[in-house]
């Protein structure tokens, strides 16, 4: 196909501070397909060692849906594409690891700190490596009360001026999923459905809310990614995959839940980056811990969706 760039890129700029692991340096030199993957959940989703666990589980299906997995944090002065075992325990032990933006990544490399990537640092990191899809759990979006405190992630943003496909089962589902939707409009980004017409809610498969576009195969999300750069439009797309039937926790339940947790949060005075951690441990411990399997379910669907995009873009470039 004419008018893409090569994949992998022949060349990075110097000095750009890169670090592939074997398995997705050997990626890059047959051009096999490769999905990102972000360390936050590793970091500050759950503690050892089921950090660890769930990793190895996500890539393991990257791996069995015929793709390469490319865990991206941080670490020693370089952005990490790809992490072996070895690497992988070091940063699923390790403690005051920083929660990497578009803000904080320069920074933190500059430093020598270790860091993990939220949606938006893994976005620019996998594009930095030529890497076109990326598997999370949700997005983050527009916060509740956002009219007053601006709390909107700057995952919005670089999903409008980063050009990586990125699945996730919607957005967190303690945002403002309307205000989130609005926005990623405002900003031109794609917001394509699987499977249904509905725009999932992270641990629902419905917000009520009705996605912008719905394509149902990976092949028409790879054409249409391919599109997008065939046309020269910058940014990339967004792909709500809705959490498998059986592990959803339906909204008319969650959605209680949620608001309590919310109660709780203001009534404490808990505000900025505090919120979202502080709101995800309350879930959990209302949920029963059933919160944390779903999530677990969700990015194990989406590494498997995500897999197979990546697979139909390198077939066609």
């Amino acid at each position: 196909m004419t008018g893409l760039p090569p994949f992998p890129p022949p060349d990075f700029p110097p000095g750009l501070p890169l670090a592939f692991s074997a398995e997705v340096a050997g990626a890059r030199r047959t051009g096999a397909p490769v999905v990102a993957l972000e360390s936050t959940i590793i970091t500050h989703g759950m503690p050892w060692p089921q950090n660890h666990e769930t990793a190895r589980r996500v890539e393991a299906e990257v791996r069995a849906a015929g793709a390469v997995p490319a865990t991206i944090a941080v670490m020693d002065g370089q952005i990490h594409i790809g992490l072996d075992d070895a690497a992988l325990v070091a940063l699923a032990r390790a403690e005051g690891v920083m929660k990497l933006s578009r803000a904080d990544i320069a920074a933190c490399l500059a430093t020598g700190r270790t860091g993990a990537t939220t949606v938006a640092a893994t976005m620019i990191a996998a594009h930095l490596a030529g890497i076109a899809v990326f598997a999370t759990g949700g997005i983050g979006g527009v916060h509740r009360g956002a009219g007053e405190s601006f709390d909107i992630s700057a995952d919005l943003t670089e999903l409008a001026r980063t050009p990586v496909t990125v699945v996730a089962a919607g957005a967190k589902a303690i945002l403002d999923l309307p205000k989130t939707l609005e926005v990623l409009e405002t900003q031109g980004v794609p917001v394509i459905a699987v499977g249904q017409d509905d725009f999932p809610a992270f641990w629902s498969r419905s917000s009520g809310l009705k996605a912008p576009l719905r394509i149902d195969s990976a092949a028409g999300i790879a054409a249409a990614h391919l599109m997008r750069a065939r046309l020269g439009l910058g940014g990339g797309q967004l792909v709500a995959n809705p959490i498998p039937a059986g592990a959803e926790i339906a909204r008319d339940e969650i959605v209680p839940v949620i608001e309590a947790a919310l109660a709780e949060a203001a009534a404490q005075g808990i505000a900025a980056k505090a919120v979202t951690p502080f709101l995800l441990a309350r879930i959990f411990e209302m949920t029963g811990g059933r919160s944390l399997a779903a999530n677990i379910e969700l990015v194990l669907n989406n590494a498997r969706l995500a897999a197979a995009i990546a697979t139909e873009i390198a077939a066609r470039r």
